[in-house]
């Protein structure tokens, strides 16, 4: 039996980046998503486009993507590190969204 697919998100300065396997797999053919704190989690629900919410920005030809979600990182006092942290993320159908773990917190 094949191991489970291990799936990242990389944050970095208040950016998620995802992969185009990822969007295409969780997220095809969407231009938005809500980000919500569910504690211990950040979900990533995907909206359709009259929604509103925030852009999933196409960063090369791939179809990789990023979202540029410094605001929510304020608000919930995560860090904007220059430095990469990848985070694994999982589909919850009961929430109709990706989950990751919170990133890290700013320092007092």
């Amino acid at each position: 039996m094949p191991a489970p697919e291990m799936l990242q998100v990389l944050v970095r300065a208040g950016n998620l980046y995802l992969s185009a396997a990822l969007c295409q797999r969780y997220l095809p053919q969407l231009g938005a998503v809500a980000l919500l704190r569910r504690e211990p989690y950040v979900l990533l629900l995907p909206l359709l486009p009259e929604a509103g919410g925030l852009l999933l920005k196409q960063r090369n030809a791939a179809g990789d993507r990023v979202l540029h979600a410094q605001e929510f990182f304020r608000e919930h006092g995560y860090a904007e590190r220059d430095e990469p942290q990848s985070l694994p993320v999982h589909w919850d159908s009961t929430q109709a969204a990706l989950c990751m773990p919170e990133p890290a917190r700013r320092a007092a």
